[in-house]
Order: C-alpha cells, then sequence, then structure tokens
C-alpha cells in the first residue's frame, strides 16, 4: 500500500505545479448556511454555543417549521436591535434609529418537538474507512451544517461529527483522528493540521476513486485559504506536509485495504 499512496501524493503534486486546475475551482462552491442563528451577530451565535448546543431559534421561528416549544423548558436570551420610529419636526417624515437593545427569548432544538428538520433526516452512507473509525474508538454521527464547517471531529466526545454525506468531508475529519493518534493535534484550526487534512482527503478521495473534477476545487480552495496564512503557494504548502501526510494514509489504511475496492455510485 505504500507505492500506492506514493503514487497518489504524486499525481496530486502534479496538478498543484502545473497549475491545472481554474476550471475545477470554477465547479465548487462553499455552502449557505442551513440555520438561521448562522445570520445572527457573533456573540449571540456565542451565547448559544456556550450551553454545547447549536440550533437555536426564536418561538416564532420554530412554528415556521412545525415544532413547538416544550412545556417548561428555560429560554436563553440573546440581544436584538430595538428600533425606534419618530418624525423630523422639519419635514414631518418618519424616520428610523436605533435606541438601544433589547433581549429576545430563543431555544435549542433539543427543547422542541414536532416534525423533524432537514439535517435530522441526514442519513450518512457506509463511508470507506468507517470500519477504521469506529476500531480508533470514535462514533460517525450527523449533525446540522453551518457556514463553519462541514464537520468536526472532537478528541474529547470521540466523535467525527458530518453534516454532509460527501466521502470528502468524512475523509478530512478522519485525517484528524489519525494525526492525533499518531502525533496529536492542538485545538483549533491550525494551518498545518487542516492543509495535511485536506491534502489526506483529496488523496483518500483518488484511492476509491471518487470523481476528481467533483472534489478537487474544493480541496484547493481550502488549501489555498490555508497556505496564504503561513505566506505559501498552495504548492510549498503541500510539499511541506506531504511526509505527515504520508504517515496518516499508511496509518488508515493498514489491514482494511479490501475497504476501498469501490465507492457506491
Amino acid at each position: 500500500m505504500n507505492n500506492k499512496v506514493k503514487a497518489v501524493l504524486d499525481t496530486i503534486l502534479d496538478q498543484f505545479q502545473n497549475g491545472n486546475i481554474p476550471e475545477l475551482v470554477a465547479l465548487s462552491t462553499y455552502p449557505v448556511s442551513i440555520l438561521p442563528m448562522n445570520k445572527w451577530s457573533l456573540l449571540n451565535q456565542l451565547v448559544c454555543y456556550i450551553t454545547g448546543l447549536n440550533d437555536f431559534r426564536g418561538y416564532k421561528q420554530w412554528l415556521e417549521v412545525k415544532r413547538y416549544v416544550k412545556k417548561g423548558e428555560k429560554a436563553t436570551n440573546i440581544l436584538v436591535p430595538w428600533i425606534r420610529k419618530d418624525k423630523d419636526e422639519q419635514t414631518n417624515e418618519e424616520k428610523s434609529f436605533l435606541a438601544g437593545f433589547i433581549t429576545a427569548s430563543v431555544f435549542a432544538v433539543e427543547q422542541t418537538d414536532g416534525e423533524p428538520l432537514d439535517y435530522q433526516k441526514l442519513e450518512l452512507p457506509p463511508f470507506p474507512l468507517m470500519d477504521r473509525a469506529k476500531e480508533l474508538g470514535v462514533n460517525v454521527a450527523a449533525i446540522p451544517g453551518s457556514y463553519d464547517h462541514y464537520g468536526y471531529y472532537s478528541q474529547s466526545k470521540k466523535v467525527i461529527a458530518l453534516a454532509s454525506p460527501e466521502e470528502a468531508v468524512f475523509f478530512h475529519e478522519i485525517c484528524h483522528l489519525a494525526d492525533d493518534r499518531i502525533s496529536g493535534i492542538q485545538a483549533g484550526q491550525d494551518p498545518i493540521q487542516e492543509i495535511t487534512a485536506e491534502l489526506g482527503a483529496l488523496a483518500l478521495c483518488q484511492i476509491v476513486g471518487l470523481d476528481g473534477s467533483k472534489h478537487f476545487g474544493n480541496h484547493y480552495r481550502y488549501i489555498e485559504s490555508y497556505a496564504k496564512k503561513l505566506d505559501m503557494t498552495p504548492y510549498c504548502a503541500v510539499l511541506k506536509v506531504l511526509s505527515r501526510t504520508e504517515k496518516i494514509l499508511n496509518f488508515l489504511l493498514k489491514e482494511v485495504e479490501h475497504e476501498l475496492c469501490s465507492v457506491p455510485q
């Protein structure tokens, strides 16, 4: 398997070096948020996130999706602008102005009952290497999506949480898991860790035979964004993490090559 890993990484390096990617990059776009709270201020989002839950809405917002706040549930308060209207004494026109802030009550999805939400209907396919994650003591579960992520790997919770059924997203997170088991990783969006995981995901996509034109663009843009933080070109950034990525792939693919023969289309 080691030679196969090297061959795949060499193919990817050629793509970065030769710049044969503009059309592929154009094919991909980042997702839009599916949660109303992701349009709130950062402060209000943080107020909600510190509870450990991640889908809050107002009472009427829950009614719009046919869900109802359970009796006795305690609200979380966020800040909303208080807009007042007054008439201009000179023009007699009515004008709006910010008079201050008031609080509004919001509730998490766990505090409601009713119709299932779209993201709750997400069924994760049997990803290649899912058994490898379980073998390493990590659960794979579906979560709501957001502007910030398609998924995440949590060291403390021992979970790979996914808001997408795409193999590429799972591969990125399981590469974080492998990186953590091999040498340990830092919490947060460390550029080297992110580039390593994305290069590993791109390699795994090719190993299992996924369509490169569907996935390469997003991979490139992701790596490019973190390479800029290191003041590097994407190609140099990939070279920097090549050895680390190879160790991750060899760790993940050990004794599970039979799982990667094909991917359901």
